[in-house]
């Protein structure tokens, strides 16, 4: 929070010199000290926040690239010439124990091209898959195990 106040100051004056950089870090610290007295916020909550926030950046960008790759592939599949679907409904039981972890994960699924959340309940998913290829591994992905992160911190 102390750097989201300084980076605030700074814009706010437009430039950055040495004498706006010792003002903004004193301003910054008191705001900073007025909040942890006076918003019942401490120093180790914002530490959690700011590892949370470094998760959730890299699940956005992760997200991001599955969804890239899964359109690739989706692609190639759909632009081959003896391309016979084979589709698949699947059931998935990741070990996710939050149900904000399920639902981000279940609609992580449906945003990547070729798969769809069909329910979940309880943590168990039913998946359908465009094709049989694209169900392999949907337990223990790089994205579940981030999620998995992600709920250590919560």
């Amino acid at each position: 929070m102390f750097l989201a106040f300084f980076l605030v100051w700074v814009l706010l004056n437009e430039r950055f010199t040495l004498e706006i950089a010792i003002f903004g870090i004193v301003f910054a610290g008191l705001l900073y000290l007025f909040c942890l007295r006076f918003l019942n916020l401490s120093f180790r909550k914002d530490l959690r926040i700011c590892a949370k926030a470094v998760l959730g950046a890299a699940f956005v960008g992760l997200l991001l690239w599955e969804i890239l790759c899964a359109n690739l592939a989706v692609l190639r599949r759909v632009l081959s010439p003896g391309f016979s679907p084979s589709p698949v409904i699947v059931t998935v039981r990741p070990k996710l124990r939050t149900k904000l972890a399920q639902v981000l994960y279940a609609n992580s699924i449906t945003l990547t091209p070729g798969t769809i959340t069909v329910s979940l309940e309880d943590g168990v998913y039913r998946v359908h898959c465009l094709d049989e290829a694209f169900s392999h591994g949907m337990e223990d992905t790089p994205m579940v195990r981030l999620l998995q992160k992600l709920e250590g911190r919560i």
